[in-house]
């Protein structure tokens, strides 16, 4: 055991903390998922090479702005970047260079250490929505979050057998000022969940804040020696990076604290229309970023992130679960893993306004091509809707039981002995059947994936139990696992700690709305 984990376990030390730990209910969470099967490849190597080839062309000659940011600027200076006005070249290879500290794998620590994930390799993290202004549910219809959403967004996603991390901002709780809401959001994931995180992102403060909080939850130094929060850092594309996010990345990286490196593109409004000069685009943003994060602090953690759609050229209005869309992320899927780096990309994604076919269409092509195309840290895996507007309650435990067929398509096939069923066969022979055989009543129990959401009763059944649709059932579960729910055990004085924190916070500023 390092110095670090024994010093954090001392933390929780306490008679208080001990009796909470032996009363609480533990509720069961998958471990994340562990791949055996095939990563999908859709590019071929000349393909990379051509891509990989053009992005540091892209770099090289066309360069990318770090706007605000006369720190940044000089930091690309002292490194070998050529520096016009806020325009940053990277010679070739330079980026690259740079890129290789960063680490292939990390842990992420929870604060309950068997709810730990290992992002990279073949894994697989799941986390949910993130950043939607509204919620729906099937009660009160689409309006603006609250932080009382937000808590029980929280607390289901903490309930959630097949996610693995509780995320960052599954709604943005809008009866709180903004320049206050980020610690409200941060004390929910804290004390309503043991699982993993993410900080805030949105003024440079704001993550200085999160490290802190994280500091009194974990520990200063095991902070400072491990990872305890996983942020988003999108880029504001095409090929800028503004004071803001680089704001909060220094933060994070300065802090070793994983950042998600994620140009945010609508193809066609953002980046090219096709996929080979979207990819081009998508590694050239991923590179710069990258690299700057290392010029901070090298071997900070940091994952190769791509959130990209389309455009629907007669509205506007961005789609989902689209091929184009996929060919991207397995594209860019490749990608990441010639850098040798941890990969974010999709999510239970849709353009659809209601938990309904098209949601389901657009959600499951995307979540079927993140497993195939090698994510390791998938954003958005349950909740989302009308392009990440809405957050929606019922869709979020719709999408968080369809997420257990990812975990057992992951497993791959076995073909030990008895996966062989030789014995089965023989027993029940020609025409009989296998309900009652040896081998059926030996496996029956973990045979088959079942779904806690979805209704496989026969017709009269259905009918007789009042003819309810998924979303119908979805509201139900989502009822009961409020009603359920309780509260991780954290020690007393922790909590304490966290709350005298965040209530010094707000008092000493006003509160702002902008």
């Amino acid at each position: 055991m390092t110095e670090a984990n024994t010093k954090r376990r001392a933390r929780g030390g306490g008679g208080a903390a001990r009796r909470a730990e032996r009363t609480a209910v533990s509720v069961e969470t998958a471990k994340y998922i562990e791949r055996n099967i095939p990563n999908f490849e859709i590019l071929t190597p000349e393909a990379l090479e051509i891509i990989e080839a053009n992005a540091e062309k892209v770099l090289a000659e066309i360069g990318v702005n770090f706007v605000n940011n006369p720190v940044a600027l000089e930091r690309w200076r002292e490194a070998g970047a050529e520096i016009d006005g806020e325009r940053v070249r990277i010679p070739l290879g330079l980026a690259r260079k740079l890129c290789a500290t960063a680490p292939s794998s990390f842990v992420q620590h929870a604060r309950n250490p068997a709810r730990n994930v290992e992002i990279g390799g073949k894994n697989l993290v799941l986390a949910p929505v993130y950043g939607p202004p509204f919620v729906r549910d099937a009660q009160g219809g689409r309006r603006y979050a609250t932080m009382d959403d937000f808590r029980k967004f929280v607390k289901l996603g903490y309930m959630s057998k097949w996610l693995h991390h509780s995320g960052g901002t599954v709604c943005e709780p809008t009866d709180v000022p903004v320049n206050k809401r980020h610690l409200d959001m941060l004390l929910a994931h804290m004390t309503l969940s043991d699982k993993p995180f993410m900080g805030s992102v949105t003024e440079p403060s704001r993550a200085q804040d999160s490290v802190e909080m994280c500091e009194i939850l974990f520990g200063k130094e095991f902070v400072q020696q491990n990872t305890v929060m996983t942020s988003l850092i999108n880029v504001n594309s095409p090929l800028t990076f503004d004071d803001v996010m680089m704001g909060a990345l220094e933060v994070y990286a300065k802090n070793n604290q994983a950042c998600i490196i994620s140009p945010f593109i609508v193809g066609g409004a953002m980046a090219p229309v096709s996929v080979a000069g979207t990819l081009t685009q998508v590694l050239a943003e991923v590179l710069a970023g990258i690299a700057y994060s290392q010029l901070i602090r090298p071997g900070a953690p940091v994952i190769f992130g791509a959130f990209v759609t389309s455009i629907d050229m007669n509205s506007g209005a961005p789609t989902f679960g689209t091929p184009e869309a996929s060919q991207i992320l397995y594209g860019a899927g490749q990608l990441a893993r010639r850098m040798g780096l941890p990969f974010r990309s999709g999510g239970g994604l849709c353009a659809s306004k209601l938990p309904d076919a098209q949601a389901a269409y657009e959600t499951a092509n995307t979540l079927n091509a993140a497993l195939l195309g090698g994510v390791n840290f998938m954003l958005h895996a349950c909740g989302w809707l009308e392009g990440g507007l809405v957050s929606s309650f019922e869709k979020f435990v719709m999408d968080a039981d369809q997420l257990g067929v990812l975990h057992k398509l992951a497993q791959g096939v076995t073909v030990d002995e008895d996966a062989q069923a030789m014995g089965a066969i023989a027993e029940v022979g020609p025409g009989g059947h296998y309900l009652g055989c040896e081998h059926t009543q030996a496996n029956f129990k973990t045979a088959f994936w079942r779904s806690d959401v979805l209704d496989y009763k026969p017709f009269e059944t259905w009918e007789e139990e009042g003819a309810r649709d998924t979303q119908t059932l979805a509201s139900n579960r989502v009822a009961r696992l409020l009603e359920t729910y309780q509260q991780p055990a954290l020690d007393p004085e922790i909590q304490a700690a966290l709350e005298a924190y965040v209530a010094a916070k707000k008092e000493s500023m006003p509160d702002a709305f902008m």
